[in-house]
């Protein structure tokens, strides 16, 4: 015979019987419902993303530029030197092509992952591996397509023109910054503020009277006003700023020579116009790490060069090449010059050398401008 039970022995019985019990028919009736429901592919269109890449090599020319703001000869050529100079090859799924394709594609375009997801038929998760692999192919470029200019030689841009020979024959290029849109963490985003409150970073760059860039430095906060940026890139041995030999001699009127200083000068406002029609993402940046946008912005500049460098009839270069032609929107002047501080700091015993230099060198050349137009 059994040992008779307690009532309390009992309960605690009945209840593990019963907990079974609904277990077993919640994981019965969830199995069933499982075998009913049939796993729905999410990509499926007709026209994979290799598809839609020939579309756009094959077709109408404008249909490619006005996707990925380059022409298929130039985008040929790009994916030739990556292959030649870069570890990138064709992955097991896509075509080197089609992974560049996506990349500019986004910087393009703007895109976010859901975006590229549907237009390229692939996974969020292999848009965003291709991204990151060919923004850090691209970026290691950066040496290869941005150089310091020959410090030897007269610019064509100045010799060839009256208006600035030879009166700016020492100059070698334009600097300025630029604001591009940026993503911050929210510890940190008070230093990516400029005067307009929006995150942005700062962007310091030298361009040849070519429009090609010839130094840039990306990542800075907005917050940080130009002059620093400049004043920290000048005293840093590693930061490869291209620093001029000294300038030899300078071989009017003020209103004379502000026009002419002006019209040389906005070659850098036009690349810095080119570069944000081309890549809208610099403008409305999407949410990549710090690192990342950081790469991405030189990305920019790279292509930017391989493009002027390989495509002398790029539309957009037409535009904006014509001396005088300013960007329509978005300028980086006054408007976007963050009010932190530190720009009376930054103005040392050496600043102010070099600002009495310049002044006693704008005045020479005014001067001989001026001799010369009566």
């Amino acid at each position: 015979m059994c040992a008779s039970r307690t009532p309390a022995e009992w309960d605690e019985t009945f209840e593990l019987f019963v907990d079974m019990t609904l277990g077993y028919i919640a994981l019965n009736m969830g199995q069933r419902y499982l075998n009913r429901i049939e796993r729905l592919p999410m990509h499926t269109s007709i026209r994979t993303g290799h598809q839609y890449m020939l579309e756009l090599l094959n077709q109408h020319p404008d249909r490619m530029f006005n996707k990925i703001r380059m022409y298929r000869p130039c985008f040929e050529m790009l994916i030739q030197v990556l292959r030649q100079q870069t570890t990138l090859q064709n992955s097991r799924y896509l075509t080197l092509e089609e992974q560049v394709m996506i990349f500019v594609y986004v910087i393009s375009q703007k895109a976010t992952n859901r975006m590229a997801m549907e237009d390229w038929q692939h996974s969020g998760s292999t848009i965003s591996v291709v991204f990151t692999r060919i923004c850090k192919a691209i970026a290691s470029l950066s040496q290869t397509f941005i150089k310091p200019p020959n410090f030897d030689a007269i610019p064509d841009e100045i010799r060839w023109n009256p208006k600035y020979y030879p009166y700016f024959q020492n100059c070698i290029g334009a600097i300025d910054g630029t604001h591009i849109a940026a993503h911050a963490p929210t510890d940190v985003a008070n230093n990516f503020r400029g005067r307009k409150s929006t995150v942005t970073s700062n962007m310091l760059a030298i361009c040849s009277f070519d429009m090609l860039f010839t130094y840039v430095v990306t990542g800075w906060e907005g917050a940080v006003h130009d002059s620093r940026v400049l004043t920290t890139q000048l005293e840093d041995p590693t930061s490869g700023f291209p620093h001029p030999p000294p300038a030899g001699g300078i071989n009017g009127s003020t209103e004379l020579f502000n026009y002419r200083h002006a019209s040389l000068r906005n070659c850098i406002e036009r690349c810095f116009g080119v570069l944000k029609a081309r890549f809208p993402i610099l403008r409305y940046m999407t949410n990549f790490s710090l690192i990342r946008q950081r790469e991405i912005a030189m990305c920019c500049c790279v292509l930017h060069n391989f493009i002027r460098l390989h495509n002398r009839g790029d539309p957009l270069f037409d535009r904006y090449g014509i001396d005088g032609v300013m960007p329509h929107s978005d300028s980086d002047s006054d408007d976007d010059a963050p009010s932190s501080s530190g720009t009376a700091r930054d103005q040392d015993a050496n600043s102010r050398n070099d600002n009495n230099f310049a002044n006693d060198m704008r005045d020479r050349i005014m001067f001989e401008m001026y001799l010369n137009s009566n």
